[in-house]
């Protein structure tokens, strides 16, 4: 990695350990907080804190209980005065938000006029196994010849139904594609959004609502000098699993006229070989994005904020703090409210997690600019976005002693170990690539399980289905921070980290992988059958 000497690795060290050179002398240190190589942007970038916060909107259904949304590329002016082609849900980044009730089922028909295959994963939701988004369950568009990449893959022509019981308790949620091989460039491009589980009991809390609850979905970009988004090689690479062609029939050379988005099938896990080793470490961008705006600001009230905030990038891990000062309340967790709320001065958020919290802008006088820094990184990329306190208002919103009563945590029945790391040259799990309906474990559905998550690099550990505590790190406490039940944890380099996975809701195949995405796209992802 270019930026070593700042807690990274050298690309040198790096692939040092990637070719077999050993792990133990690869440069690797515990303060290591970098998890990805730069990509810089060949567009100047606008200048921060001008551009309006945008908020998505919110999926309406079209009957009781269902939605329709399609996939589709659109233009979008994401730098001012450029226009950006993305793939997005209703041909919005970020899709449109999803506001969903605990004891209400849904279904959700995903249409596909994208010109490659896609699958959709609820991330944080209990769902059915037909309805997770396994990365070969594939959603087809049209004039796409099927033909399979990988054992078991399964095509629907067109259009899937994904179907939610919703009966787990309010929490952050979010949804993006997950396709074999192909989710960062997909993510990249913009299939992501959010959805906002409720239920009675946070109903009942005198929380913030309506204006002052702000989904934040943070991400990083790179983009070309016309604004188009910047990716490494995969982007430009020729179609390889499946004949693709574009809107007038001709295979494609590139994302609008129907590429399959650049992973050969022959080479290493994902196709990476076509990137050399460059971005084997996962891919950050040097724009900062907020609900896909370019360091946005918003206008805010002297009152009481609720902030969901998720960390929707590749790669890139944050350190957020407040200047000029300020504290965080945190009151959830990804997989919902916390039994009390925990004060932070600092939130580090790792990709996929979410953090549920409260600020109090009435603690800043009037016209003070309040700044959300990521500390992990220096120049542009350090920023966030920017909240001005423009007057004072009534504010009845409070945050309780008591926030909600979590499950209780259950007594495991037996420990597993899964180790993330290097091996010949590819990202795996016990030393294994990842191989589609090959189950590494098989837990028993009601029961829990302590599962032993170690590994050699940055590795956020990212369960589908089920929902865990940690339980310690290197045999310690866990940090404040780790509160809660939670999908997403952050193993970092040569760290042991303990966690109590509850095993609730459905029988079937899930996954659990690293939710650094160039990672998942190298193999590094593996089933467990729950029972």
């Amino acid at each position: 990695m270019s930026r070593a000497g700042a807690g990274g690795f050298s690309r040198r060290a790096f692939l040092g350990v990637l070719g077999g050179a050993g792990l133990g002398v690869a440069g690797c240190r515990a303060t290591d907080e970098v998890a990805g190589q730069l990509l810089r942007s060949g567009a100047r970038p606008p200048r921060p804190f001008t551009v309006p916060l945008p908020i998505p909107d919110v999926a309406r259904p079209v009957s009781p209980g269902r939605y329709e949304v399609t996939q589709r590329v659109a233009a979008a002016e994401i730098l001012p005065g450029l226009r950006t082609e993305v793939w997005g849900y209703g041909g919005t980044f970020p899709g449109p938000t999803f506001e969903l009730r605990r004891g209400e089922p849904v279904t959700v028909a995903v249409r596909n006029e994208l010109p490659v295959p896609t699958s959709t994963h609820l991330h944080g939701g209990v769902t059915p196994p037909g309805s997770d988004g396994y990365p070969t369950d594939l959603v087809m568009p049209a004039g796409l010849t099927p033909r399979p990449a990988h054992p078991g893959e399964v095509h629907h022509p067109l259009v899937k139904e994904y179907r939610y019981p919703v009966g787990q308790r309010a929490a952050t949620l979010w949804y993006h594609d997950h396709r074999m091989d192909f989710t960062a460039p997909q993510v990249w491009r913009g299939l992501a959004g959010m959805a906002l589980v409720r239920d009675e009991e946070e109903d009942a809390l005198p929380l913030p609502r309506g204006e002052r609850e702000l989904p934040l979905m943070i991400c990083d970009r790179a983009f070309e000098e016309d604004g188009s988004f910047r990716y490494p090689q995969p982007f430009d690479a020729p179609p390889t699993g499946h004949d693709a062609h574009g809107a007038n029939g001709a295979s494609g050379a590139n994302g609008a006229t129907g590429t399959d988005g650049g992973h050969g099938r022959h080479g290493p896990p994902g196709g990476w070989g076509r990137l050399g080793g460059d971005y084997m470490e996962g891919v950050e961008g040097d724009v900062i994005l907020v609900n896909g705006a370019p360091w946005p600001v918003a206008e805010v009230t002297a009152t009481r904020y609720r902030l969901r905030l998720l960390n929707a990038s590749n790669a890139r891990r944050y350190l957020l703090r407040l200047t000029p000062g300020g504290r965080f309340t945190q009151i959830g967790s990804d997989s919902g409210l916390l039994a009390a709320p925990v004060a932070h001065d600092e939130i580090p958020i790792s990709p996929g997690e979410r953090y549920d919290v409260v600020v109090d802008f009435s603690a800043y006088p009037v016209g003070t600019a309040v700044t959300l820094v990521n500390a992990l990184a220096e120049g542009p990329a350090g920023n966030v976005m920017r909240f001005v306190v423009t007057r004072r208002a009534p504010d009845d919103s409070r945050v309780p002693a008591v926030l909600s009563r979590p499950p209780q945590r259950p007594s495991p029945v037996v420990t597993r170990r899964f180790d993330f790391r290097a091996t010949d040259g590819a990202w795996t799990i016990n030393g294994q690539r990842y191989r589609p309906g090959v189950p590494l474990a098989r837990p028993r559905l009601g029961t829990a399980e302590v599962w032993r998550l170690t590994g050699d690099f940055r590795h956020p550990v990212h369960v589908h289905l089920a929902h865990f505590q940690v339980l310690a790190r290197n045999g310690r406490p866990p940090a404040a921070t780790d509160a809660g039940w939670k999908d997403t944890v952050d193993v970092r380099p040569y760290e042991v980290v303990d966690v109590l996975v509850r095993f609730d809701g459905h029988r079937g195949t899930y996954m659990l992988h690293c939710h650094n995405l160039e990672h998942e796209d190298m193999a590094m992802m593996a089933d467990f059958e729950v029972i």
